[in-house]
């Protein structure tokens, strides 16, 4: 009998992971239970059990691979730029890239925080907060001087995320604005307002375009 390699139980973790949002997406977590689970996936419990004991760790699972991924991956795509507008644009398409292609997660994200109970809960915040650092340190380097005194930065960049993260909610691929430009039209009406009329919005750096997506 073939003896599970690590790199098959990763794949299988994410195969998990992956369905498992799916259905959460469609069910909600309460309207969940496990055996829905290991239906969906094809494992069987016991398989499941194998990964987690519970279905709050899997749901702390979904939401800890996806922060850990668009962290780490906005940390690598940062590095590469020193302008900072264009590391704004770089905040903006790698969470709108990541959330095009995956609505199940940025559903379960959205719709099931208040689901995931404590340490889960507290480990989850830790890596959020790092998230809303990073972008938070990328707006400061776009206003360094410029910025309105009657304007807080934390409402700012809240805001900026508000927009981020609906778009799962309302874009529909073929109609709307591919994951390229949509991160323009959010970045120009962040920086410039949607009463903009020298056309600023639509002139915003699209060098790192390129190099996102042959990545």
């Amino acid at each position: 009998m073939a003896v599970p390699t690590l790199r098959n139980t990763e794949a299988k973790l994410q195969h998990i992971l992956r369905v498992s949002a799916r259905t959460f997406a469609a069910h909600g977590f309460e309207g969940t239970s496990m055996r829905d689970i290991s239906k969906a996936t094809e494992v069987s419990l016991s398989g499941l059990y194998y990964y987690f004991d519970s279905k709050q760790r899997l749901l702390y699972l979904i939401q800890k691979d996806t922060f850990t991924f668009i962290v780490e991956r906005l940390q690598e795509r940062l590095a590469r730029s020193d302008d900072p507008v264009e590391r704004l644009r770089i905040l903006v398409q790698n969470h709108i890239d990541y959330f095009l292609s995956h609505p199940n997660e940025m559903k379960v994200l959205s719709h099931e925080e208040e689901a995931l109970e404590d340490p889960f809960r507290q480990e989850i915040g830790t890596i959020k907060r790092k998230y809303f650092a990073l972008a938070r340190k990328v707006f400061e380097e776009v206003v360094r001087g410029r910025l309105n005194p009657l304007l807080d930065e934390r409402v700012a960049v809240l805001s900026l995320f508000g927009m981020m993260n609906w778009v799962y909610q309302w874009h529909k691929p073929g109609v709307d604005p591919c994951a390229d430009e949509l991160t323009g039209m959010i970045v120009g009406i962040f920086l410039h307002g949607v009463t903009a009329t020298d056309g600023k919005f639509m002139e915003l750096p699209n060098r790192v375009s390129a190099e996102v997506h042959s990545e």
